[in-house]
């Protein structure tokens, strides 16, 4: 029957539903272009990469390749290649090869066939769908989906284990092991005629898998090398041809380092060849080359941070018809496929991500025994911790910015800049600063990374502050203290906590308005020394030149933003209101906004004081 999908026996992915679910339009409304284009860049059938317990035990489906072979035995030239430098590998070959699956609807194409031989197509989502609509099916990033029916390009039919609806075909990718279809696994069973024979049968099964996941890490290696090559000799070539369109500064925002990551992306393929085995690619041994180049891969952090100023200087120059009728001519004079210059400049981007998913994947039908298992688990951690790092830097190189704008509102800073040992905040609020007189003192406090700031709120001007000191971290042990008579200070405290200077034996008292004030700025002082050790381990550094950007920066905005700045309210929400849950873990300072919005996650709002009140009605007899 055309467009059955045999049910493979005992699937838990999804129930078996007794009639099929009538099929309403195809939805009329576009999918949104940003995901569009980034799912464009996946050229095969399969997909990049499979979350480890996404899988099931399958097999592989051979490709019908387009040159008539019958039997799916021979391989195509890409796959069977041991060298993979542009020099030498040709990527008109196997685009020749496999010209279904490269072109335009290739895909679409795959997956239609898949499904009229009686497979059931599994396809794992990546990005999460959100819909009100009924006739669209919602999921979320890492849920399986069923595959149906594939017949428009922009949408297809699919069942997860909610229901069966239209899904946009942008936000999903078919997995490298599909399931076999159910008659043939059934007939394994049936054929089963000894313990012995199953197990070597299921060892051959996972050699396949392996082989599989092998092959595509390589052919996605050397399809990467052949974009990288393309803006390199495409675009920035010829960008750097017309003087008069492109300055120097505007090219390297556009385009980063990217020459580097290709130089050495191609250093990386030409090892990573080395160590293929076309003949049998499942004993390929590869781990080793990931940790051999696992410092390189850091040349991506840079890429990274660049990206968004990228996307900004390339989005005001396409709103000129010239440019973007010079991109598109690059393009073609290039002979590269239909994707716009932005989307080609995304692929560094994605391709570091997809380095830690591929390898947990190859990890999963590594067997312990493979004499490649240790590297490949060795090479998971690693490439785990690269894309982290990355992250982190980005997230710190953002939080510079902020940190920059505040202290230039500080006002009679003194000493070094606070960039010049911080780039994270970590907490703040009030605390009373006793000294060993006795006197004690209202103070706001900021603990960044290896230094604790404090500054004194104007008395009319509550959102103004005045620098009063700051703390080395590193020379400091921070000491809880109970409730009751202190002896070195001879008071009676309560909620306090003591910082000794290792160095001086100089102690400082501070005490909170309440218990829970307490705990918080223990648990951060813990939180700062044990960020700093982390920091330390990762490698985790901010450039000099990056440091001074930033505060360059600060002092050109300031005069602006101050004009605009209202300090008798504000619209913006509190910090940690504004930031989503899995980020607030990381406070940074708000930008443009007043800083008494920063000093309510520590002061408790205060009652409008009568005093004042009768102030601002003699306000009229003031000069």
């Amino acid at each position: 029957q055309t467009g059955a999908v045999p049910e493979r026996k005992g699937s838990s992915y999804f129930p078996r539903h007794p009639k099929p679910v009538a099929r309403p339009p195809v939805p009329a409304h576009q999918v949104p272009p940003y995901k569009a284009v980034s799912a464009r860049f996946r050229p095969f059938t399969f997909s990049q990469s499979t979350p480890i317990g996404l899988d099931k035990v399958g097999c592989k489906r051979q490709m019908r390749a387009s040159n008539g072979v019958a039997d799916g035995s021979a391989e195509s030239p890409a796959l069977v290649d041991d060298n993979g430098s542009e020099e030498d590998y040709s990527y008109e070959e196997f685009c020749h090869a496999n010209p279904r699956y490269l072109q335009p609807g290739g895909e679409q194409l795959a997956v239609s066939e898949l499904i009229s031989d009686g497979n059931v197509v599994y396809a794992e989502a990546l990005w999460d769908h959100v819909t009100m609509d009924d006739q669209e099916l919602a999921f979320k990033a890492g849920e399986v989906i069923q595959v149906l029916e594939a017949s428009n390009k922009d949408w297809w039919w699919g069942r997860n284990e909610d229901k069966e609806a239209w899904l946009p075909a942008s936000f999903v990718r078919l997995r490298v092991n599909q399931e076999e279809p159910a008659d043939y696994c059934s007939g394994l069973q049936d054929e089963e005629p000894n313990p012995e024979k199953h197990r070597q049968k299921i060892a051959e099964n996972k050699d396949q898998m392996r082989t599989n996941v092998i092959q595509e890490i390589m052919n996605t290696e050397r399809i990467y090398i052949k974009h990288l090559k393309d803006i390199c000799e495409g675009y920035i070539r010829q960008c750097r041809k017309h003087t008069g369109m492109f300055t120097p500064p505007q090219l390297s925002t556009i385009f980063g380092n990217i020459e580097d990551i290709y130089k050495f992306q191609r250093k990386f393929l030409k090892d990573l060849e080395k160590l293929y085995n076309k003949e049998e690619p499942h004993l390929s041994e590869i781990g080793s080359c990931f940790l051999q180049h696992q410092e390189g891969f850091a040349i991506y952090s840079e890429y990274c941070n660049n990206h968004p100023g990228a996307c900004l200087e390339l989005s005001n120059l396409m709103k000129q018809s010239k440019y973007r009728h010079f991109f598109e001519a690059c393009r073609l004079l290039q002979q590269m496929i239909d994707i716009a210059i932005d989307g080609f400049l995304l692929t560094p981007v994605q391709k570091i991500c997809k380095y830690p998913l591929q390898l947990a994947e190859l990890l999963k039908y590594t067997t312990q025994d493979h004499s490649d298992y240790n590297d490949i688990k060795a090479a998971h951690e690693a490439m785990k911790n690269v894309a982290c790092l990355i992250n982190e830097r980005k997230r710190r190189l953002e939080s510079i910015d902020k940190i920059a704008r505040w202290q230039i509102s500080i006002v009679n800073w003194e000493g070094q800049d606070i960039l010049g040992k911080s780039s994270e905040l970590i907490h703040s609020g009030e605390l009373t600063k006793i000294s060993k007189q006795g006197k004690s003192q209202q103070r706001t406090f900021f603990l960044f990374d290896h230094q604790l700031v404090f500054c004194k709120k104007d008395l009319l001007r509550r959102d103004m502050l005045y620098y009063k000191g700051r703390m080395d971290m590193d020379e400091m042990e921070v000491v809880d203290i109970e409730d009751g008579k202190d002896k070195d200070f001879n008071i009676s405290v309560k909620n306090a906590f003591k910082i000794v200077n290792n160095a001086t034996e100089e102690v400082h008292l501070f005490c909170g308005k309440k218990p829970g004030d307490k705990k918080k700025w223990l648990e951060a002082c813990a939180n700062e020394r044990r960020r700093v050790q982390e920091d330390k381990e990762m490698g985790m550094e901010i450039s000099e030149n990056q440091k001074k950007q930033a505060m360059q920066n600060a002092r050109k905005s300031r005069h602006g933003k101050m004009k605009g700045v209202s300090y008798n309210g504000c619209s913006v929400p509190p910090l940690l209101q504004s930031l989503h849950p899995i980020h607030q873990r990381h406070i940074t300072v708000p930008t443009s906004i007043p800083q008494q919005q920063v000093f309510s996650l520590a002061e408790p709002k205060r009652k409008p004081s009568l005093f004042w009140h009768t102030f601002n009605k003699l306000t009229p007899f003031k000069k």
